[in-house]
């Protein structure tokens, strides 16, 4: 359905910042989200409150936010639950 990512640089700076466990997790989100984006375990959605930004699970309290652009998804932000504060 999407033909790609874009990192945006406090994505890639979130990412370093992650554990490799945690890291592991992202990726296969990330693989999720591009082959199935409405898989029950992404618990994707539009984020309240704002107009074009969107949110997936990585776990209980870990998040990816992202916009979605033609058929890319500029990857914003990674980390805990508190991420959606300020996506």
């Amino acid at each position: 359905m999407f033909n790609g990512f874009f990192y945006t640089t406090h994505f890639k700076k979130c990412y370093k910042n992650l554990s490799l466990q945690v890291r592991d997790r992202v990726k296969k989100t990330l693989r999720l989200l591009a082959d199935n984006p409405h898989h029950p375990s992404l618990r994707m959605k539009k984020m309240e409150g704002t107009a074009d930004i969107w949110e997936v699970w990585v776990s209980m309290d870990m998040r990816i936010t992202f916009q979605i652009r033609s058929d890319v998804l500029v990857l914003r932000k990674v980390g805990k639950h508190d991420i959606l504060k300020n996506p």
